[in-house]
């Protein structure tokens, strides 16, 4: 692949990146607040800040690259903020409502490990040693969130057959 064609996609992905980073800042706060479980909005709260800081790292790969970080909008993210938005306006209640909730930031999660993912690759390729560092970083953290919800959810599980058992042996 040609280089400087290469370098031109690198940015354009990374400007989607930043586009879906921000849009998340904004969505986050949402989904805390239409969290049941304590949790579940402590978990969204975390990755809020978390997030906060994927977008500074973003950032720091543009200025390296000499490049502005604004110009595109992430449709992707904007598709799957909506499925979220909708999951947190659903009539569910208790765990029904945060199992919503949790399937909504995990399709989140994967999108963003995949777009990580490409990114670290093509970074790779470039020779860009810094940007690699802070992608794999944010890349890891994505991860760990992805397992955080699904360590939550399974949880829930646990909790569900807890109390089933209890009732059956009364």
């Amino acid at each position: 692949m040609e280089e400087k064609a290469l370098k031109e996609l690198y940015v354009d992905e990374l400007k989607d990146i930043y586009s879906a980073e921000t849009q998340l800042v904004k969505a986050l706060p949402k989904m805390a607040k239409a969290a049941v479980s304590a949790a579940l909005r402590n978990g969204f709260q975390e990755h809020l800040t978390q997030t906060e800081g994927h977008v500074t790292r973003l950032e720091q790969i543009f200025e390296g690259l000499g490049e502005k970080p604004t110009g595109k909008k992430c449709e992707g993210m904007a598709g799957l903020i909506k499925e979220g938005g909708e999951a947190a306006e659903e009539d569910y209640e208790g765990d029904v409502k945060d199992s919503a909730l949790i399937g909504a930031a995990q399709r989140v999660e994967h999108y963003e490990i995949a777009a990580y993912g490409t990114v670290r690759a093509m970074a790779e390729k470039l020779g860009d040693d810094k940007a690699v560092k802070l992608l794999s970083q944010t890349l890891q953290e994505e991860k760990d969130t992805d397992v955080k919800l699904s360590n939550l959810s399974d949880k829930m599980k646990i909790e569900r057959g807890g109390e089933k058992a209890a009732a059956a042996s009364r």
